[in-house]
């Protein structure tokens, strides 16, 4: 599958179906974070933040360096580092331990699976010619642009503590209105975890227990970056006061945000 993706983008054509963007952080070699885990298993993901924002010590919670994990119907014992079922988690050595628990996560069960694809993929086009890419811009190359239908984006978005008519979201759909294409795909990246509409439109939408609509809810206060929720499709849009504050927070969290406008 590998050398087939990499024949696919050295002759400049495009494949439908993709990947998830962690992955394509694998292809690039990047480390991956606690959010990335939010897109594939939301439950976990809000484990481990609650893990990060509370103090384990006070809350009398005993974790060690060790998980368990079900294989073929048997719970099977992983230890995240040598003699780890022996090291207690604690307030010092907590931010190891959610790094560790993240990595595992995100590699389980699909170690082999993934290096012979990209040993694949290396064979016919290099893996560091990729470094000059983010993992956007390389599910961009890989997928191609669509083009992106707004009218029916807006038809099948719904509203959190906004409505249609609510200024906020006039002024969004204004802004998404006068963008070109590629920085509509950048934003459905942002907010939806990929570029990919599915082939019935933005009414098939599907987060991940099942379909999900495009949502714009209410969240925070004007001097706030807008938030993604990627499993939800969900874009917290803080009461901005203006069309041109709207604009301007809403640009730097497509393009320039890196794990603090994603959750």
């Amino acid at each position: 599958i590998g050398r087939f993706i990499a024949m696919a983008m050295y002759h400049g054509k495009f494949i439908y179906s993709g990947f998830t963007m962690p992955f394509y952080k694998r292809m690039l070699n990047r480390k991956l974070t606690m959010k990335d885990i939010e897109s594939i298993d939301p439950e976990f993901y809000n484990s481990l933040i609650w893990i990060r924002d509370n103090n384990l010590e006070e809350c009398g919670l005993e974790m060690f360096f060790s998980v368990d994990f079900e294989l073929l119907g048997e719970i099977k014992p992983h230890e995240l580092k040598p003699g780890g079922a022996e090291i207690m988690v604690n307030e010092e050595n907590k931010e190891e331990y959610l790094e560790l628990v993240t990595e595992w996560r995100m590699t389980r069960g699909i170690e082999e699976q993934t290096k012979s694809f990209l040993d694949g993929f290396n064979e016919v086009v290099p893996l560091e010619w990729l470094q000059y890419f983010d993992e956007r811009e390389l599910e961009l190359i890989i997928c191609g642009m669509q083009n992106i239908d707004v009218e029916d984006w807006q038809k099948n978005t719904i509203y959190r503590h906004y409505t249609k008519t609510s200024k906020q979201v006039q002024w969004f759909w204004t802004y998404v209105k006068s963008m070109d294409n590629e920085t509509r795909s950048r934003l459905l990246q942002f907010v939806c975890g990929t570029c990919r509409v599915p082939v019935g439109g933005f009414g098939e939408l599907m987060g991940s227990n099942g379909p999900q609509r495009f949502c714009i809810e209410q969240v925070g206060k004007d001097s706030w970056l807008p938030r993604s929720h990627t499993c939800f499709n969900r874009l917290d849009l803080p009461p901005y006061k203006s069309y041109e504050q709207l604009v301007e927070k809403l640009k730097f969290a497509i393009e320039e945000t890196e794990g603090f406008g994603q959750e």
